[in-house]
């Protein structure tokens, strides 16, 4: 198999010309995405539907799906979801975060095992992605993983009920289990299960 010789553009170009065919822009070198599988779209789509109806209970920010790229220090990274609060620092523009999203959401794909698990680890933690989320389709595995104190991603367990939750949204609990149902819960389900957990906001 002949390797494909890498392409290199500027900042510009990749907004103009690369941004929206599911590139990734690093250190000025182009990164294919692959094409998105069917499984990967139904996953993708079940975990933003979550988000998606959380928000519009609790109206504390925005979930946006790829392609639409993040700026970290000198890359543009597209993950397949982005949590943006109305309280991050970054600057969200029609086309592009700019800076770091509250929350990062990746599923694995085969070609993407490395990219997933070390250099978007790192360069999440380097820039300030406060969680990252790694669903793996394949293993049927979840990993969270939230910045500590120090700056450096700390893997946060399910609890006991098999649910995640994160302080960056408060009486949020995704249910893990349901990620590798054949047939996932639908909208009204997870609306009435999100009203469920917001009905009492006092305690």
């Amino acid at each position: 198999m002949v390797e494909q010789a890498s392409i290199r553009v500027t900042e510009a170009e990749y907004l103009e010309k690369y941004a929206a065919d599911f590139y990734e822009w690093v250190d000025g070198e182009l990164i294919p995405m692959s094409p998105v599988q069917l499984d990967h779209d139904a996953l993708q789509d079940y975990v933003r539907d979550w988000l998606k109806q959380y928000l519009r209970l609790h109206p504390i920010g925005r979930v946006v799906g790829a392609p639409f790229p993040m700026r970290l220090g000198r890359s543009f990274r597209e993950p397949d979801l982005q949590v943006i609060l109305h309280s991050n620092p970054g600057e969200l523009t029609n086309t592009a975060m700019l800076g770091a999203a509250d929350i990062c959401i990746e599923i694995v794909s085969p070609e993407s095992v490395e990219r997933d698990y070390a250099d978007k680890l790192s360069e999440y933690q380097q820039g300030g992605v406060r969680e990252y989320w790694i669903f793996d389709l394949k293993r049927k595995d979840t990993r969270f993983h939230r910045l500590n104190e120090t700056g450096t991603y700390t893997i946060i367990e399910t609890s006991a009920d098999g649910d995640y939750s994160t302080p960056l949204l408060p009486r949020f609990k995704l249910p893990v289990a349901t990620l590798w149902l054949d047939e996932k819960p639908d909208t009204l389900a997870i609306i009435t299960a999100l009203r469920s957990l917001l009905a009492d906001e006092s305690t």
